[in-house]
């Protein structure tokens, strides 16, 4: 029973904003900045493809992301989406 608080409390927190997809958090991704660094700052991508050496990954959704593009697991390019 004790579990079960935890984890509907954890989820609720989940969805009431709790994002890590910030204006603040975005502007400390930087080129050349590692993809393990990225995962800690915003957490697990929603998506990723690998294209001939890229990596493309996607934090979010259509209407509010983070998209960044490594090479050799570093940050190569950096865009966002609605974070405001």
């Amino acid at each position: 029973m004790k579990s079960r608080i935890i984890v509907a409390a954890l989820l609720l927190a989940a969805l009431s904003g709790c994002s890590r997809l910030t204006e603040k958090n975005y502007n400390k991704i930087a080129v050349g900045m590692s993809y393990r660094d990225v995962t800690g700052l915003i957490g697990a991508p929603a998506k990723c493809d690998d294209v001939m050496g890229l990596r493309y990954c996607t934090w979010g959704n259509k209407k509010r992301s983070i998209n960044v593009t490594f090479t050799g697991g570093k940050v190569l390019l950096f865009s966002a989406t609605n974070l405001n």
